[in-house]
Formats: C-alpha cells, sequence, structure tokens
C-alpha cells in the first residue's frame, strides 16, 4: 500500500521522465510544476522550518538547505551502490571517494518536495513531507517532519542509505550536547543547547529544545548509528556501507547519523527518516507555559516521534488527497499558475504555527494556536497578520480563526489593555505571548478593530458558532463605538503596511472602517452599526469623497489627492461575506484602472510605493469581476515567484515597478511569512470549509474502498 500511495503522488512518474530525459539533458533540471523560489523541506512551526533555495538545486548533491531566516545548516543524504559511495544532499567536501548524483527533477506539491537524481545505475527520490492536516489536532502539532528516500531502477544492486544532521540546528553549535534514545524499533540523536535559558532564541531559532533525527529498524534493512566528527563518522558509511553503532566524544561540528543497509535489491525499496525541533514548554502565555496539544496524547517527546512514525501512512494517504484537491479546486478558481502559487503558499501559511494546550494540565478544551509575525520583528498572534492569512483557514479549517484570536480575546477581556482600540499583538518576540501591560503596542486603531470585525464575522460565518463571539460582544462594540467616532476623520496611523508609513485619512483604512462596521451589525444584530457602516461607503464612494472626481479609482488620502490610489484590497471581504457595504460600482472602477498601472510584475501597493504586497493582491484580484483583470494579477505573481532571480522562502513583499530605479522581480525584507494564506483568496469565493470537506469526503469514501485514495477512473496520468 505504501508503494501505491507514493505512486498516486507522481513520484513513480518522476523517475520515468528522469530517464526519458537523460541523454537529452544531462545537466538541466526539470521543476515541476514550476521553478519556486526556495523548496519548503520541513516546514511544521517557527523553529521547524528547513528549505532548499531553488538556485541549489543543480548542485544538491553538495547543497545545504537552510532555516527560514537564511542560516545554513547540514542535512546530509548518502547513497551507497554496489560499495561506489553518491552524494544525494548536502555533502560538502566530499573526496574522491563519494561521487554527487546527477539531479534530474525537482517537484512541489501542497505537503511534499521531491527531489530525483540518478546514482550509477540507479534512481534515487527524496521526498519530503511535511504534513498539513489542520483539523487533526494531534497531526498538525506534532513538531516533526518526514524524509523519504526510494530507490528505483535497482537489479540486484547492493545498495545502503545514509542520512546526518549537525549542531547548527540547535541554533547554538558550540555550545550543544548530544543524547540518544531507543523506544522500541524507534531510534533518536537529540541536539540541544547546553543550560540553555527558557524561551530564548538565536537569530529567530529556538535555542530551548531539542533537535532530532530519528529513524526505524525494519525487517528489510539493518540500520545502524554514530555520531562525532564528521570525516570520522562519513567514512564509516562510505568505507562500509553502515555505522559503528558507538559514539565518540562530541565536539562542537560533530554530526549525528543513521544507515540503512537494505542488502542486494531489485526494483523499488524505501527508508524513512524523521528530523524534528521539539520544545516541551513551547510558547510563554501570560506567565504560564503552554506545550504542543500532541503531549495530551504522547507527554513524552520519543513517544511521539513512534507515534509520527507509526502514523505516516495514515498521513500520506491524506497528503495525496489534499494535494491533489487544493490543486483542482485552485485551477478551477482562477487556473495553473494559480494553483503554482497556492500549493507552494500552503506548508509556509501553516509553518509559522504552533498548536497549544497548557502545559501543567494537558486540557484539551483549552486549546490555543500562536502564530509568529517572521521577518519583520517577530511579534506574536499579530491581528494584522493573522488577517490577510484567513484566507486558507477559511476554506481549510475555519476554526483556526477563533484559535488565533482567543489569547488575545481573554487579555483583552481581563481589561490589561487598557486603550480604546483593539491592540496590535500578543508580544514583542516569539514565543513569549505576555500582551503589552504597558500599553506600548504598535498602534494600528482603525486596522486592528477593523480587521477584528472582520475575522470574528469570517469565524461565525464558516462554522456557524454564535457562542463564542457573544463571550465577547461587550468588547466588540466597544472597538465598534471606535470605529463610528474615528473613520472619517482618520488621524495620522499606521496601517497593515507600515513599511509604507503613517497617513492621515486614507481611504483604505474608511474602507475597512465601513466594512469592519457592517460585520459588526452582522455579527451582533444591531442594525445602527450596518446602517452607519452603508453610509459611510456612501460617503467615500457614491458622494465621492475617497474617489477621484470620475471615480475611476480609490484614491490614496482624501479629500485633494485626486491623482494619488491605493490598492483597495479591504473590498474584500465585503465581496466575500456579500454584505454589499459598497455598491458593484465601487469594485467595477477597479476592473480598468489597475490595467492602466500594471508594471512589470504587477501592481504596486499605491501610488508612492515601487514594490508590490502579493496577499493583499491576491485580495483585491477577489474583487474584481472582469476575469481579464483578475488573471493579471495572478500571472503577475506567478512571474515574480518563478522567475529565478531569488532564493527566499516565498516573499509576500517585492519590487515590482522599475519606476524608482530598482530592479523588479526581487523580494524586500519578508521571508517564509503566514500571510501567503492570503493567496487562497480567490478559492476562498467558492464557500467555507470548501477545502476541507472535499478531503473529508474523499478519506471517508477511501475507507470504504479499503484505501485507495482514489478510484482508478481519477487518478489520470499522476
Amino acid at each position: 500500500m505504501y508503494l501505491d500511495l507514493r505512486r498516486s503522488l507522481g513520484i513513480a512518474s518522476l523517475a520515468t521522465i528522469a530517464l526519458a530525459t537523460f541523454s537529452r539533458e544531462r545537466d538541466i533540471v526539470s521543476h515541476l510544476p514550476t521553478r519556486p523560489p526556495s523548496y519548503p523541506l520541513a516546514v511544521r512551526n517557527p523553529y521547524l522550518s528547513v528549505w532548499m533555495p531553488s538556485d541549489q538545486v543543480q548542485a544538491l548533491p553538495h547543497a545545504e538547505p537552510q532555516f527560514w531566516a537564511g542560516q545554513s545548516l547540514t542535512w546530509s543524504v548518502m547513497a551507497r551502490v554496489d560499495e561506489q559511495a553518491y552524494s544525494l544532499m548536502s555533502v560538502q567536501s566530499p573526496g574522491p571517494s563519494i561521487r554527487p548524483a546527477v539531479v534530474r527533477n525537482a517537484q512541489y506539491t501542497a505537503t511534499h518536495s521531491i527531489f530525483t537524481l540518478s546514482a550509477g545505475p540507479v534512481n534515487f527520490t527524496l521526498d519530503f513531507f511535511s504534513p498539513i492536516s489542520p483539523s487533526n489536532y494531534l497531526r498538525q502539532s506534532l513538531p516533526f517532519s518526514y524524509l523519504t528516500v526510494t530507490i528505483s531502477g535497482a537489479s540486484s544492486s547492493e545498495i545502503q542509505i545514509y542520512s546526518s544532521i549537525d549542531g547548527r540546528w540547535t541554533g547554538r553549535p558550540q555550545n550543544t550536547t548530544r543524547s540518544f534514545h531507543q523506544e522500541g524499533s524507534t531510534l533518536a540523536y537529540a541536539l540541544k543547547v547546553m543550560n540553555a535559558t527558557p524561551y530564548s532564541e538565536e537569530d529567530d531559532m529556538a535555542t530551548w529544545g531539542e533537535a532530532i533525527l530519528a529513524s526505524r529498524l525494519t525487517s528489510k534493512s539493518k540500520l545502524s548509528f554514530a555520531s562525532g566528527k564528521r570525516g570520522e563518522t562519513r567514512s564509516q558509511f562510505v568505507k562500509n556501507g553502515r555505522l559503528s553503532s558507538d559514539d565518540e566524544p562530541w565536539v562542537p561540528g560533530g554530526i549525528v547519523a543513521f544507515a540503512h543497509d537494505l542488502g542486494t535489491i531489485s526494483g523499488e525499496h524505501s527508508v524513512n527518516f524523521a528530523v524534528g525541533y521539539d520544545r516541551e514548554a513551547a510558547i510563554n502565555y501570560l506567565g504560564k507555559p503552554y506545550t504542543g496539544y500532541y503531549r495530551s496524547e504522547y507527554s513524552d517527546t520519543y513517544d511521539a516521534l513512534v507515534h509520527f512514525l507509526d502514523d505516516y501512512e495514515d498521513a500520506l494517504r491524506e497528503s495525496v488527497i489534499l494535494d491533489r484537491e487544493m490543486a483542482a479546486q485552485a485551477t478551477a478558481a482562477a487556473g495553473q499558475k494559480y494553483a503554482d502559487i497556492v500549493t507552494l503558499s500552503a506548508r509556509q501559511a501553516y509553518g509559522a504555527i504552533d498548536l497549544t494546550i497548557p502545559n501543567y494540565s494537558l486540557d484539551t478544551k483549552d486549546i490555543l494556536a500562536f502564530v509568529k509575525e517572521l521577518s519583520s520583528n517577530g511579534n506574536l498572534n499579530t491581528v494584522d497578520v493573522i488577517m490577510p492569512a484567513f484566507p486558507i483557514y477559511y476554506v481549510m479549517d475555519p476554526n483556526y480563526i477563533r484559535l488565533l484570536l482567543e489569547p488575545m480575546m481573554r487579555y483583552l477581556a481581563a481589561g490589561r489593555w487598557r486603550q480604546p482600540y483593539v491592540i496590535h499583538d500578543m508580544g514583542k518576540h516569539y514565543p513569549n505571548a505576555l500582551g503589552h501591560d504597558d500599553q506600548k503596542a504598535e498602534p494600528m486603531p482603525i486596522e486592528e478593530c477593523g480587521n477584528l470585525m472582520v475575522l470574528m464575522l469570517a469565524y461565525v460565518r464558516a462554522t456557524g458558532d454564535t457562542a463564542w463571539p457573544a463571550r465577547y460582544m461587550a468588547l466588540l462594540k466597544k472597538y465598534a463605538d471606535y470605529l463610528v467616532d474615528n473613520s472619517i476623520e482618520i488621524a495620522m496611523q499606521l496601517s497593515s503596511n507600515d513599511a509604507a508609513g503613517a497617513l492621515a485619512n486614507e481611504t483604505n483604512l474608511a474602507i475597512k472602517a465601513a466594512v469592519g462596521l457592517k460585520a459588526f451589525g452582522m455579527l451582533s444584530g444591531l442594525r445602527e452599526y450596518s446602517r452607519i457602516g452603508e453610509e459611510r461607503a456612501r460617503l467615500f464612494f457614491n458622494q465621492g469623497l475617497g474617489t477621484d472626481d470620475a471615480k475611476s479609482h480609490f484614491v490614496l488620502q482624501y479629500p485633494d489627492k485626486p491623482n494619488s490610489w491605493k490598492i483597495p484590497y479591504n473590498l474584500f471581504p465585503d465581496v466575500l461575506f456579500d454584505l454589499k457595504t459598497f455598491p458593484k460600482e465601487a469594485y467595477q472602477m477597479g476592473n480598468t484602472f489597475f490595467k492602466s498601472v500594471r508594471a512589470e510584475y504587477g501592481v504596486h501597493l499605491d501610488s508612492r510605493q515601487d514594490w508590490a504586497k502579493s496577499d493583499w493582491n491576491m485580495w483585491l484580484a477577489g474583487t474584481f469581476d472582469d476575469l481579464s483583470t483578475r488573471d493579471e494579477f495572478v500571472d503577475d505573481l506567478w512571474a515574480f515567484m518563478s522567475n529565478g532571480k531569488h532564493n527566499w522562502p516565498f516573499s509576500d513583499r517585492y519590487v515590482s515597478t522599475s519606476a524608482k530605479g530598482r530592479t523588479p522581480g526581487h523580494p524586500i525584507l519578508c521571508r517564509a511569512r503566514p500571510t501567503v494564506g492570503g493567496h487562497f483568496a480567490l478559492m476562498a469565493l467558492k464557500g467555507p470549509g470548501c477545502l476541507q470537506a472535499a478531503v473529508s469526503h474523499k478519506l471517508g469514501a477511501e475507507q470504504e474502498r479499503g484505501g485507495d485514495p482514489f478510484p482508478e477512473k481519477e487518478r489520470g496520468d499522476l
């Protein structure tokens, strides 16, 4: 069943492509479905986020993967074929006894990154698999990721497989210790920082947990292990095809390694490894430790690891269905290029989140989710990060909107934030969710008040649960009143796009306030707020306060800025929820106007900037009824994503025009941010939970068929 599932995923077809292209394009790597900036390898939470820059794939046998922030890591993979050693990934300075394999293909899906290589007469695929299973809290919260090495094309060949990591995974490689663990047939090495301070980081890497490499004894291979100096440990495998199953004294720069000896084989065989980064006390929430949800079932790290490896086939089965359904729904929503965008975005969108419960009680009724604002300042549960990301939660599991907002709502309800508007975030830096009792959080009054109204309505529309917002209705009314009092003559303040600077009377914030008031009216049943939202919409559109005289577009600021503009992405919730705050004509302006300001890589944020925001552009694209304009936005984001000019984890901010002298098509500052969940805006228009429902239906149908994820007629040419 395992190999059948992998064939459904498409790995067998990759090997076929590799053989077909071998003689024609020996030194050219095929990237499928396109070339991304960087391939996600192990992306599960803010501290397990490992990537392979796409410009390194050609040299994969020597290339080092990177932590999301750019630090290089060792994650070596080697194979031995008939006593000849080959480097498959991340073997630097291999020496004459190790030959580099030839890279043939690279592929990504929503949950897998797959590389195909040739080593002598044998083909190898490296399948890096990070599950996305948001409704399965146990599976989603496990801080581990899979590497599966599959051998194909062997004909009575003697094969061994090796993998190792080093102390750089801990954030402080010069100050690490090593330990070895065995739970039944599961073997694991752990590396950690000596005398680490809880909740501490080093350049965004956690330093108080354990970096883990593991594998499992099987009936089809002999598993050996070793740790020690890099060259000596690696030489054991190169010379003998096995490791000493002993540990040399640990030194900085050392490695931990496992090796599988498969013996003489023919046909296809696979071996699994797991990597992870585990923190028992994961989050400091208002002075109390919260831990990963998985500890409600497996309080011991290594019991959880055993479960993770036991769960492989079920997780793989679900991933096959999810990958297929996400690609199909995205293609139906806006074409193949759009599918390429969202499938690359999926792991990144969930890869900044920890799903937690109290460490002191392990109470599964007290689940909180925490998200890190990657790349900028590391804030925790930033409202204007949750806001742009919410379309992916809306289509995959809308409960995450509640889980991410609840830590803040409790804090606000306790009265610890005394400002009259919604707090910006729940902590200056991850993982310390301590709030801002000093009242000094970044001020974005209209932004965050409007965001909260929209997110609450999104949750209710998607789940039908009115009880949770009702608990906080007095708070919501307070913030709605703030919008009523402060959203016409808007004081100088920041919006979500703080890099653009503060503005007074920003039209897009006025739009957010109007839509937020209408959303609150729908939530509360207080028609007066809906009426005020509609009146504000008439003021800014019908009466022209927020438009140019010809009503060709919304201006950046009002009044007296007729030639300025900003993308009015805050209209998207009005369209998504059919609130009708603004008339249809307000959306239709963009059909024509944004064609006129389109640059080399699309439309920039506003008339002052030369950079675009990918999440907001997809939100805006969701407001167009002219599909040709919508498709231009998709085409431009796809062109940026696949242009080969950059190698960061998918950036949501990039130079879109050469008008100010910079080279377009390059990212700015932002790496690996969860805001790429906003790329799912066009899918969200299909309805809440649309992807969640399809995956659940397929899984149920599969169980009725006895384990086949797709009936024969649906397999196509995967």
